[in-house]
């Protein structure tokens, strides 16, 4: 518990920074995270009925963990809400704790959601689909929206966000070299939007396809250093064969 704890206060205070709250379930997607006291720490995405794409680092073990799908306020029930406790964590077997490298896992649902006007899953590019730089991508979270601030309703928040190649990213400017080629950034360099800590696991979608899973940064919105995201395209054929192996 005191694991969780640490992980708990470096994901906790996270935002969404300079992005607006979109109409309530127009992203139907997005689940929360949730600790058993029901404190959000990390998103994810539904990609199947039955599984939620997520980040590695958000692994505190299924036992802890609760997924909430059909949500748009985290603190005011809606009714809209459906709550799936995890049967199996899949984190990618590759996935190195020091690099952040390959950092993106599974969670299949003990109880499928079931799909309707709240929740809906999101498309997963082809294997090795690749975007130009300047695409316009979209990153959304919950979180506070100042850090300490008072108990707001967390609402969910989105901020629109162009791809950085990863050349610019990995420049000495940058993240000089730690950019591996599973990862992706997006950002501008001139920062003021990004994603921040607890929106880690959350999805970043271009054009319909959810290409990136909020994985770390250096600080938050900061010039120079955009938010990095671990690329799912290069994960596809690894997503099919958990998904589809598992029946």
């Amino acid at each position: 518990q005191s694991v969780f704890l640490v992980a708990g206060q470096r994901l906790i205070q996270g935002r969404i920074v300079g992005g607006y709250v979109p109409a309530p379930h127009s992203i139907r997607y997005i689940v929360s995270i949730q600790s058993p006291s029901g404190q959000h720490f990390c998103g994810g995405s539904l990609v199947h009925r039955y599984w939620v794409l997520t980040a590695a680092h958000c692994n505190i073990g299924s036992e802890q963990m609760t997924i909430v799908a059909g949500d748009h306020s985290l603190n005011i029930y809606e009714g809209t809400e459906q709550y799936s406790k995890p049967q199996r964590l899949i984190p990618h077997p590759q996935y190195d704790k020091s690099t952040n490298d390959a950092d993106i896992m599974l969670i299949k649902l003990k109880v499928p959601v079931i799909l309707n006007r709240y929740v809906s899953v999101v498309a997963l590019p082809r294997q090795g689909a690749s975007l130009p730089e300047g695409r316009a991508c979209w990153v959304s979270g919950w979180g506070h929206t100042s850090t300490g601030g008072g108990q707001l309703p967390s609402t969910l928040h989105t901020a629109k966000l162009p791809v950085i190649s990863s050349l610019r990213c990995n420049g000495s400017e940058s993240f000089n070299g730690n950019i591996t080629k599973n990862m992706m950034c997006a950002g501008y360099s001139s920062g003021g939007k990004d994603a921040c800590k607890g929106d880690s696991g959350g999805p970043l979608v271009c054009q319909g396809f959810v290409h990136g899973v909020v994985s770390w940064g250096n600080l938050c919105a900061k010039a120079n250093f955009p938010g990095v995201y671990t690329a799912v395209s290069r994960f596809r054929r690894w997503i099919d064969r958990t998904i589809f192996g598992s029946y």
